[in-house]
């Protein structure tokens, strides 16, 4: 039985069975994954964020979701033992996978082999926390061309991981990543929204956020306390400024939304008080008795660019 599929809304991803497992290859269902687990001594934890999905109806959905080209660079973070690896390495893709636990790291190659093996060739495995990953580090990922990030993020860091990466790395043009459904809703929401905060708005500083459908607790083990979602994004075109003064920009823009949601229910007169000074706001047509919740992004940036004219 085929999954459902979602639709703007967000329709609800739920377990499938295994009958489309042979249409292409074998991916890992919950007997092989706890076989994997249990041979390489691999336990799953909370302090790592570890949830292993286990329907490969599933894996196949979010692969199909991510409309990554065969051959195509993508960036998996926290693959765990496998499970999305196999369905992206299926669709003929190149995986660079990066893994925090040095267990896992070591068993990823082994579970390819085992399964996938013409397909060992595409996989690149890398034992770090994807938060010290930058482009000088990691010089094949800053130089692959139009980068898609596809993961199953640990619920823990999924906002700074996301966050991070598009921040080092300006190839990293797309993603489709599963979070926590909160974060997910975070990462999405307009102005007015109730959780409408600063990760909403450093996400849209990027590009545009969307939700892609929601993930069933069944589908993974061990099963979650809390409801999964999909998020889709799509980088913005580079405006024709410079590196350095776009990352200039953006920290500025980024330090006005932290003020402005680190005092949330103050109007922006005070949450900005000896940041901004009156004439910015009247220079970027911006009501200084507003709150940060009400506030796009590029209100945010108009602010911080009269700051900076008012200060020359």
């Amino acid at each position: 039985m085929p999954l459902p599929t979602p639709d703007a809304q967000g329709d609800q991803i739920t377990h499938t069975t295994d009958t489309d497992q042979a249409e292409t290859g074998h991916l890992l269902g919950a007997a092989d994954i706890r076989r994997i687990a249990d041979l390489a001594g691999i336990h799953p934890t909370k302090r790592l964020g570890q949830n292993f999905v286990i329907d490969p109806g599933t894996v196949r959905r979010i692969v199909r979701l991510a409309e990554v080209g065969a051959n195509d660079p993508v960036l998996e973070v926290g693959p765990g033992l496998g499970s999305l690896t196999l369905g992206l390495l299926e669709a003929g893709n190149k995986v660079t996978a990066v893994e925090i636990d040095p267990a896992l790291a070591t068993r990823l190659p082994e579970t390819i082999a085992d399964f996938m093996p013409d397909a060992q060739d595409r996989l690149t495995v890398i034992n770090r926390d994807a938060l010290t990953l930058s482009a000088d580090s990691q010089a094949d990922l800053a130089a692959a061309g139009s980068l898609t990030l596809v993961a199953n993020l640990p619920y823990n860091v999924a906002t700074p991981i996301i966050l991070t990466l598009l921040e080092r790395f300006p190839n990293l043009n797309r993603f489709l990543v599963m979070v926590q459904k909160e974060v997910a809703d975070r990462l999405v929401a307009s102005p007015g929204s109730k959780v409408y905060g600063a990760p909403s708005l450093k996400l849209a500083w990027y590009g545009r956020a969307e939700s892609a459908g929601r993930i069933g607790r069944n589908v993974f083990w061990p099963a979650p306390n809390v409801d999964s979602a999909l998020v889709s994004f799509t980088r913005a075109t580079a405006p024709s400024t410079s590196p350095e003064a776009v990352e200039s920009q953006r920290k500025e823009v980024f330090a006005l939304v932290d003020a402005a949601f680190g005092q949330r229910r103050k109007t922006l007169h005070a949450a900005l008080k000896g940041l901004v000074p009156p004439e910015a706001f009247t220079e970027a047509g911006i009501d200084p008795t507003r709150r940060g919740e009400t506030m796009r992004v590029e209100e945010f940036a108009a602010l911080a660019r009269a700051c900076r004219e008012t200060e020359e």
